[in-house]
């Protein structure tokens, strides 16, 4: 007999094979058991299947958590393990035949036992004895062979019906009679519920809940009984897994409930009218005070512009007839400029000081924002225009071809050639027709969706306002809408404060801002007709700030021509020469130095 280790036999004579080969076959079942492998030499594949549904276990009884591989099998020879949520929260652990007691947790040492009845068919089962609260919840059983495992969940559901309810009155409450439920040792939480004697439910009751160290629940319910025909009522608690129920009912003696007196109900009665009528009367004193505050706000403010025209009136007489008396000695315009320069200039830097004092704020003039901002030349981009619009030969206008007129049904659209990435800018667009047509102007992204019937909105990368069903306001439509329409629109886009800003540049009047999204990108100016005989025309050469408030109507300043200066002309940048603003357009064109003789 050879008692070398297989390792150490050499094959030199035939005694000697003979005795290795004899060596390594008598270990070769222990070589089979530590790598669990079957004596076919190979780990076969197998799943494991639990209980399909949850397992109901009484408290303090037994219960088995059974889980079977499939297909069936002899695991004898596996490692069988029960696990709570975690691996090494092991239940009970079967490994070499025999059960392991080192990993297992403490409160399930002596509760557990494997039933082996049916091992060698591939069915496995753990049974806990004395279930107790904290058994309920979810289980892991785990099954391996070799390197191959697979596992299973299953869960137990634990009940357990407590004491009967104990119901006593504790005393009067307000125009009742208070009344406690309690039960004991109860799980899971049970239900309670109120019951009158005719079998209706009582719907309002507090309750409240807690648990003893074994995670039994302790049930307090209180009902206030308010009729005192009521008699029996009944307290009765339910476990909701088991459907078992206790109940115990306790008859209120009619005695036990307040008296009320017939004067309460008259004193509650009459103090709601009274609370009722002073409530009116303080509604009705504050609204005729209201009525007469703002009458009498509307009253100074109709006597303080009464006596500001008549100063104006007078100042502009005393005007008058200083530069007519002026006229003789040949000081007209010398008087002209320095009397209307100082009293413009202080208009101007007053106005200018409430902007810059807040940019955000003050959108009521749009002359001093172009300070803060460049012109942009627009060019329209053919290559984006809908083939319905026609585009003029040097990119500025666009409108409908001749055969075309537009369509409700449709969205006709032409972006500007040059994308805007950063700083400052603004540019003026005149529409044609603008009161009886429908069209729109403002920016958008490059990707922007643009093919069929679409619709415009800050959400899909348009920012424009737009004059639609004879409106115009903003898009999409806000409910806010501006009269008189405008002709001719600025659009000042801003991406150092991310917003763009639509003005009104007959007059300078604010229309619409938008702030714009923290990841526009690359923008691009937006024009869009829809329907009616309508163009929209980019002004060239935009001519400076919007014109200012003019304090008088046309003053001669010579005898070439009454109404305008020497050598000056008034341009409003869209092509517009000429037109000096008189009382119902009162703007002046460039500021102080477009004065000078």
């Amino acid at each position: 007999m050879c008692h070398l280790p297989p390792a150490l036999c050499l094959p030199r004579s035939e005694e000697m094979e003979n005795c290795c080969r004899g060596s390594l076959l008598s270990q070769l079942s222990s070589l089979l058991l530590l790598f669990q492998l079957p004596a076919g030499g190979s780990a076969e594949e197998f799943m494991v299947i639990g209980p399909s549904e949850p397992i109901v276990a009484v408290l303090g009884g037994d219960i088995m958590l059974p889980c079977r591989v499939s297909p069936a099998m002899d695991v004898q020879n596996m490692e069988l393990r029960w696990f709570r949520s975690k691996f090494s929260e092991a239940v009970l652990i079967y490994q070499n035949q025999r059960e392991q007691r080192e990993e297992q947790l403490a409160q399930y040492r002596g509760r557990t036992s494997l039933v082996k009845d049916f091992l060698t068919q591939g069915e496995a089962a753990v049974r806990i004895h004395n279930v107790q609260a904290f058994d309920n919840g979810l289980y892991t059983c785990f099954f391996r062979m070799g390197i191959f495992y697979e596992e299973a969940g299953l869960e137990l559901k634990v009940a357990g019906v407590g004491s009967a309810p104990q119901v006593h009155i504790t005393g009067p409450e307000e125009d009742g009679v208070r009344v406690v439920c309690m039960a004991l040792g109860w799980f899971p939480k049970p239900q309670v519920q109120w019951r009158a004697l005719s079998g209706e439910k009582f719907l309002t009751f507090s309750e409240t809940q807690a648990q003893d160290a074994e995670g039994l629940f302790t049930i307090n319910a209180t009902l206030v009984v308010r009729d005192p025909s009521s008699g029996n009522v009944t307290c009765s608690v339910l476990n909701p897994i088991l459907g078992q129920e206790k109940a115990m009912a306790i008859f209120i003696p009619e005695p036990f409930f307040p008296r009320s007196s017939p004067w309460k109900l008259a004193f509650m009665v009459i103090l709601t009218v009274l609370m009722l009528l002073l409530l009116g009367a303080v509604f009705y004193i504050m609204r005729e005070h209201t009525a007469k505050l703002q009458e009498m706000q509307e009253w100074e403010k109709l006597h303080r512009d009464k006596k500001e025209d008549q100063q104006i009136k007078e100042e502009a007489l005393k005007a008058r007839g200083a530069v007519f008396a002026a006229v003789s000695d040949g000081s007209l315009c010398v008087f002209f400029t320095f009397f209307f320069l100082d009293e413009l200039q202080a208009d101007l830097d007053w106005r200018k000081s409430v902007y810059l004092a807040s940019l955000k704020k003050a959108k009521l003039y749009a002359d001093w924002r172009k300070e803060k901002f460049q012109t942009l030349t627009v060019s329209l981009d053919p290559e984006s225009a809908h083939s319905i619009l026609a585009l003029s030969d040097d990119k500025t206008s666009v409108t409908f071809k001749d055969s075309c007129k537009g369509s409700e049904d449709g969205v006709y659209s032409v972006l500007g050639h040059e994308g805007i990435t950063s700083g400052c800018c603004y540019w003026e667009v005149e529409i044609k027709n603008a009161e009886r047509s429908e069209w729109a102007l403002g920016v958008c992204r490059r990707d922007v969706e643009r093919k069929g019937w679409y619709q415009e909105s800050p959400e899909k990368g348009f920012w424009v306002v737009a004059m639609y069903d004879n409106i115009f306001g903003s898009l999409p439509a806000n409910g806010e809408h501006i009269v008189p329409i405008p002709q001719r629109v600025g659009v000042f886009l801003d991406l150092k404060e991310g917003d763009v800003s639509f003005y009104n540049m007959a007059d300078g009047s604010h229309l619409f801002s938008f702030p714009l999204a923290s990841a526009s990108g690359t923008l691009f100016p937006y024009f869009r007709l829809r329907s009616g005989v309508v163009s929209l025309t980019i002004c060239s050469g935009v001519g400076g700030p919007v014109q200012t408030p003019l304090p008088f109507n046309n003053l001669p300043c010579s005898s070439e021509e009454p109404g305008s200066l020497p050598g000056q002309g008034f341009s409003s940048g869209c092509g517009v020469d000429g037109d000096f603003p008189g009382a119902e357009s009162p703007l002046l064109p460039c500021g102080p130095e477009a004065m000078s003789p």
